[in-house]
């Protein structure tokens, strides 16, 4: 993609977000399913130990899951390139809460060495790696940012699962046993890096961008970067309460929307 026309986009995503800020704080500020029972367990699993640690949040959006690092005792880092998420942020967190946040686009390279060398133990990017318009920068900047040996964890819509075009399906077939109801998914495209335009959430005002990458390109851009992969989780949702014929996730146990990674830096 031409150097501008990246530029184009990059500034086009940002005004969505702005745009959409307080909206999707206002749904789902305080938590929905998808965070409750897939994105924070599958983070918190990967993080392991929090307390007394220095941790960067990528992508903080209105703050919450910086809160509740803040909480299990870290200090915290926070940005986002969305000036109407980090008013959201400051005003949903206490005076006393050990939370720095900034405006600041996890593209530019310059702009994220300037939150400090070898700084952070930890690094966390929550579902938000798809929403950018690149992500070689954030991997580089991170081995400088974070201590030797330091993580990156990040959760992301599941790429093999949710690329552009698919299709949720309800189908009913017969056999000697009668009646039979499945769920599933269609994908006819994953390989291809490719911009679309998608809702998060029925209601938003403007269509987002998601960024599609298969699965290999963000752990080669992780490789390349001097991380390794050293945690890998695939969070659904549990088989209860799971509708024959329905179309949600929450009808899908055996196929998981999020994806969560945490990739260690060797040195």
């Amino acid at each position: 993609m031409p150097e501008d026309s990246n530029a184009e986009l990059l500034d086009e995503t940002r005004r969505i977000w702005d745009t959409n800020a307080e909206w999707w704080d206002d749904k789902i500020g305080d938590g929905n399913d998808f965070q409750r029972l897939l994105i924070e367990p599958a983070t918190e699993q990967l993080l392991a130990e929090v307390a007394g640690q220095m941790i960067l949040d990528i992508g903080c959006g209105a703050g919450r899951f910086a809160r509740r690092m803040a909480e299990m005792g870290a200090s915290v880092v926070a940005f986002d390139f969305s000036e109407r998420f980090i008013k959201r942020a400051r005003q949903r967190t206490p005076a006393d809460m050990p939370i720095e946040y900034h405006v600041a686009d996890g593209t530019d390279y310059p702009r994220l060495l300037e939150f400090g060398i070898g700084k952070f133990d930890q690094a966390v990017a929550t579902m938000n790696l798809m929403d950018m318009t690149e992500i070689a920068p954030l991997f580089r900047a991170l081995a400088t940012l974070l201590k030797p040996n330091g993580h990156f964890i990040c959760t992301i819509c599941h790429p093999c699962f949710q690329p552009p075009e698919m299709a949720r399906f309800a189908e009913m077939s017969e056999n000697e046993t009668g009646l039979t109801r499945q769920n599933g998914i269609k994908i006819s495209h994953y390989l291809t890096p490719t911009p679309f335009l998608g809702i998060g959430i029925v209601g938003q005002a403007e269509a987002q961008y998601y960024f599609h990458r298969p699965l290999s390109q963000y752990i080669q851009t992780a490789l390349a970067a001097g991380f390794l992969l050293d945690g890998f989780e695939e969070p659904a949702f549990p088989a209860t309460g799971a509708k024959p014929g329905g179309l949600r996730w929450d009808d899908l146990p055996e196929i998981p929307p999020v994806l969560a990674m945490r990739f260690r830096l060797q040195r």
